[in-house]
């Protein structure tokens, strides 16, 4: 593999693990939130947007591309901020992760018409939100730096000792 090739992989499964961290965190934080805004999140939204879901209508099989969609994009940004270089140490991915939310929620994803800027969302959703970009960005990088030390020692060349004769 080549060297960027190595960083998108790693990035890739460092961002899902960011991922897998940070939906654990969403789930928990989600249900703190008061009942009138326990709806849906983000993620979850983007995707009935795009499925053109209407309003009310239930579609359990959306939850499914939601939860693809967001690792998706969980292991697209981790895999563009490794090939970018960026620090793999969690105060740097921390704000990186949040930044990633700021130009989604205030960027594109208003752009698009997708959803409404995330400065008309309420505040404890932003909140959440921003919490857990926190949370995606310093496990991301706790897991690509671990991966990189990994590939470097037991992921290293060296002689197969425990084939069979």
């Amino acid at each position: 593999m080549s060297r960027l090739a190595t960083r998108l992989l790693l990035g890739a499964l460092a961002g899902l693990t960011g991922t897998a961290a940070m939906t654990a965190c969403m789930a928990r934080l989600h249900q703190a939130l008061p009942v009138q805004e326990r709806y849906p999140l983000p993620p979850r939204e983007i995707t009935g947007a795009l499925a053109h879901e209407a309003r009310g209508e239930r579609r359990d099989e959306l939850g499914d591309w939601a939860v693809a969609a967001h690792f998706g994009f969980g292991a697209v940004a981790g895999a563009l901020l490794s090939a970018l270089r960026f620090p793999a140490r969690p105060l740097p991915m921390a704000a990186a992760g949040v930044g990633v939310w700021a130009a989604s929620y205030f960027g594109w994803v208003p752009a698009l018409g997708i959803l409404t800027p995330a400065h008309r969302h309420p505040a404890r959703r932003n909140a959440l939100m921003s919490a857990v970009h926190l949370v995606w960005g310093a496990v991301a990088a706790l897991t690509l730096s671990e991966l990189h030390h990994a590939r470097r020692t037991m992921f290293a060349p060296g002689p197969l000792q425990d084939r069979p004769a």
